[in-house]
């Protein structure tokens, strides 16, 4: 029940911050580059060309990835970064409230799709279906292969039958010296 409670609220995470995430990169890409560009060099973000670009993508992309749970870990790690620098570089000083430009919004997405990027998609995703069953599989195989215990192994058995003659004094060195003195250690 427990896991089937996840794999229900993982799928419903999944499309409600996908779909949010898809509408703003859209929303975005209909301003086009050269207004998003400007818009981020405007509010202070650092490298505005690439950064615009990267928060294009990464919504639009991510997001639709995210609403099918493919790739579930990448995807809500990439729009956890892209919600990390919407909160450290725009809405992180304008306080809490959406209304006056505040975080809420971006913490809310990032802190979901990094929750999702930890967690996983659930069973209720192309993940599940393509990557999940095969190690489902793995584990039934690995769990059908029955358990041998180690055997007993004697001290006497990991030493060789046949030593091969020794080729000289430098050979034994140290172990034939305490031996050959009769100090009584053995």
């Amino acid at each position: 029940m427990r896991r089937t409670f996840y794999d229900v609220a993982a799928l419903i995470a999944r499309v409600a911050i996908g779909v949010i995430m898809v509408a703003h990169g859209w929303q975005k890409v209909s301003k086009g580059y050269g207004a998003v560009s400007q818009m981020f060099q405007a509010s202070g973000i650092p490298l505005p060309g690439f950064s615009a670009g990267f928060a294009m993508i990464v919504e639009v992309v991510a997001g639709v990835l995210l609403i099918l749970g493919l790739f579930t870990p990448l995807a809500g790690l990439l729009l956890f970064v892209v919600m990390l620098g919407a909160f450290l570089f725009v809405h992180g000083r304008h306080g809490i409230f959406v209304s006056e430009q505040g975080f809420e919004l971006v913490a809310t997405l990032g802190v979901g799709a990094l929750l999702l990027a930890a967690a996983g998609g659930g069973r209720f995703s192309l993940d599940h279906l393509i990557f999940g069953r095969r190690a489902e599989r793995r584990r039934a195989e690995e769990a059908a292969v029955p358990y041998t215990p180690p055997t007993a192994v004697r001290p006497g058995d990991t030493q060789p039958i046949d030593r091969p003659p020794s080729s000289g004094p430098e050979e034994n060195q140290g172990t034939s010296a305490a031996h050959d003195s009769g100090s009584g250690t053995r």
